[in-house]
């Protein structure tokens, strides 16, 4: 029941990702549909972004007045309507009011499931989670693709999409028992088993008394977040920039590099689900900072342009397990009664810094040159890199500070 139930999520994560590359893939078909201005379709993405945001800072109340197959079959109902909307769009106005639905039926689902999985599934099951995300995120454009190739129509794309959103609605309907079942149980199960963190159990009822902001250590967290999501970002959408201006590469061969750094995210996670039996998620997340600030440094260091291929498959490699270990951590961190809302609070500030970092940055780049690119890369990772290792120390620190105050009571 609990692994029928886990098919479900993942199946629930693809389609999370199916329509993330869309808007992208189909833009240059819809601009000239719509007679609309290039820079739209960015302010389309903030938009979702914006929605997607505010879903994920409330979630936590939603989540826990609800249930989590409650808020993951509505909101996957908005997404499926948004996308059927879009293909019904007449005019630029309509797919700004479609965008409301999406984003906010995104952000729900996103902070709802990574919270059920870390709470009630091991880490591996996380990483992999993360995997099916990539699937969904590359299923995408590759079947808009085939409808803008064959048929030179974006709206069938969205359609096919927007059904198979409805298809996820009619099982998640019908799955609506199991949820329950499976958290009973599976609560069960997990606490008769050893776990591969830290007891924080005494300090999570301190927790427990106070409102989650305050809670300590949750401020790195976020922060960790910010950071990681600006350099993951930021490496997709400059990359590319990169390696033509600087590097003086082909732009056809640039795009390849960066597919390569996608893929290196994408094969890192399912690769991670394994290393999890062997490694603990601090040890994993530290290894793939390492590996990331290793990677950028090839972009930064005068090297041959080889090297520069080696950097980003690097850095993809490294950030694969740093993002779902930090997310599966988050119960054992600062306790399963606050989880929900400080999850929603992680994916708020995570789309964040995905959304205005890197427009940041190119603002920047514009301003002066697109070399300070691995510069802000090595920059981020570092600011990450410290913002964990603190958070770390600030929670070893308040274990053995509780540990010595009870062996004196």
């Amino acid at each position: 029941m609990a692994t029928f139930l886990l098919v479900i999520i993942y199946l629930a994560f693809i389609s999370l990702g199916l329509p993330d590359s869309l808007l992208g893939v189909a833009w240059p078909v819809m601009q000239t549909d719509f007679n609309a201005p290039l820079e739209t379709a960015g302010y389309l993405y903030m938009a979702i972004a914006g929605c997607t945001i505010i879903s994920s800072i409330v979630s936590g109340r939603l989540l826990k007045r609800f249930g989590t197959g409650n808020v993951t079959f509505v909101s996957c109902l908005m997404t499926a309507c948004a996308l059927l909307g879009f293909h019904f769009s007449p005019s630029v106005i309509w797919l700004f009011l479609c965008t409301i639905p999406l984003g906010l039926g995104a952000g729900a689902v996103d902070a709802g499931l990574n919270d059920y999985v870390a709470t009630h599934y091991k880490a591996h099951h996380m990483s992999w989670l993360h995997s099916f995300w990539g699937v969904g995120a590359t299923l995408g454009p590759i079947l808009m693709a085939q409808f803008i190739s064959g048929q030179h129509s974006w709206k069938n794309g969205y359609l096919t999409i927007a059904g198979i959103q409805f298809l996820l609605v009619i099982i998640l309907l019908l799955t609506l028992p199991l949820w329950g079942k499976v958290t009973k149980s599976r609560s069960a199960a997990l606490s008769e088993e050893p776990v591969d963190t830290t007891d924080f159990s005494k300090q999570h009822e301190e927790n427990e008394k106070i409102k989650p902001l305050q809670i300590k250590g949750v401020k790195l967290a976020l922060l960790s977040f910010l950071f990681y999501c600006a350099v993951e970002a930021t490496m997709g959408l400059w990359g590319s920039s990169f390696l033509v201006e600087v590097k003086e590469l082909p732009a056809g061969v640039a795009a390849q590099w960066v597919s390569l750094y996608y893929g290196g995210i994408t094969v890192g996670r399912f690769i991670t689900g394994f290393i999890t039996f062997k490694m603990n998620n601090l040890t994993l997340i530290r290894t793939g900072q390492l590996l990331a600030l290793a990677g950028a440094a090839l972009l930064f260091l005068p090297l041959p342009s080889i090297f520069s291929l080696i950097g980003f498959i690097m850095v993809g490699l490294g950030l694969a397990p740093i993002f779902p270990c930090m997310l599966h951590e988050t119960p054992a961190r600062f306790g399963k009664k606050h989880s929900q809302t400080i999850m929603g609070y992680q994916m708020a500030i995570a789309y964040t810094g995905s959304t205005f970092m890197p427009p940041l940055i190119g603002f920047i780049a514009a301003q002066s040159t697109i070399g300070i690119f691995p510069v802000c890369i090595v920059g981020f990772v570092v600011v990450m890199f410290l913002c964990s290792e603190k958070l770390n120390h600030s929670l070893k620190k308040t274990l053995v500070i509780t540990k010595s105050t009870n062996s004196t009571i």
